[in-house]
């Protein structure tokens, strides 16, 4: 009756203490079963699709235009898939298809799956700073990424398919779209995202667990490159639904 509320029907703000973000590289091959078919997958040299894994400290999370001591702070994890689409205007769109959405606060597990498609759950999630390093961790989600903060001069995973930090700044965002599929009423949901300030600092990855990664009907996937922000003022605008096809 009321799954109309889960389009996005109003804007919100919060404001992104910190956004730790690892992406991995897959044959695009083995991503396209998880995309609806209204989009495509956004691609590197025609060979490699990525999945990002986003780790995001939250503030004052909150309807746009609410006063700040009304929002909640929470820690969100987001599991997606760097898509694109073609809207009716013909315009290709840059942006995430959302495979997972964690949280540590089941008051957002439950906003969060009334007012988005984003398929919230409630995790434990641990935060452990030491002068060169950070991890985050959660034992319910077997996850654990451990990354120094300290290092200068990051190289490139070992492994990745980008060749250098000027080839990865086009796939470390912000990729301002997010898109939801109603396959029996064949209708796109695009909420676009505007944020200030996006300045992605690589850093190194010197651990990582990422058991979501394992579920997924995918040969290992290649760690691609791993990047922080800081204080970013960020909001999403209103839904938009538009038919497809």
């Amino acid at each position: 009756m009321f799954s109309f509320l889960k389009n996005h029907p109003f804007a919100v703000e919060a404001f992104f203490e910190s956004s730790l973000v690892l992406t991995f590289a897959v044959p695009k091959e083995q991503l396209e079963q998880y995309i609806p078919e209204c989009l495509q997958l956004d691609t590197f040299q025609d060979r490699w699709a990525f999945i990002a894994i986003a780790m995001v400290q939250t503030k004052n999370l909150r309807p746009k235009g609410f006063p700040r001591f009304m929002g909640n702070d929470f820690f969100l994890t987001g599991y997606r898939i760097f898509v694109r689409y073609t809207n009716k205007a013909g315009k290709s769109l840059r942006g995430l298809y959302i495979l997972k959405s964690e949280t540590d606060k089941k008051k957002m597990e439950i906003l969060g799956n009334i007012f988005t498609h984003y398929k919230y759950t409630t995790t434990d999630i641990q935060q452990e700073e030491t002068a060169n390093t950070t991890t985050i961790s959660s034992v319910k989600s077997k996850l654990r990424i451990t990354v120094d903060k300290a290092a200068e001069d990051i190289l490139l995973p070992p492994q990745s398919p980008f060749a250098d930090w000027k080839e990865v700044r086009r796939f470390a965002g912000p990729l301002p779209f997010t898109f939801t599929y109603n396959k029996e009423k064949k209708e796109v949901l695009i909420i676009e995202g505007v944020r200030e300030n996006w300045t992605p600092v690589p850093v190194r990855v010197l651990d990582y667990q990422i058991d979501f990664l394992q579920t997924l009907k995918t040969d290992q996937p290649v760690l691609a490159n791993a990047f922080i922000i800081k204080n970013i003022p960020y909001y999403w605008k209103k839904g938009k639904i538009e038919k497809w096809n």
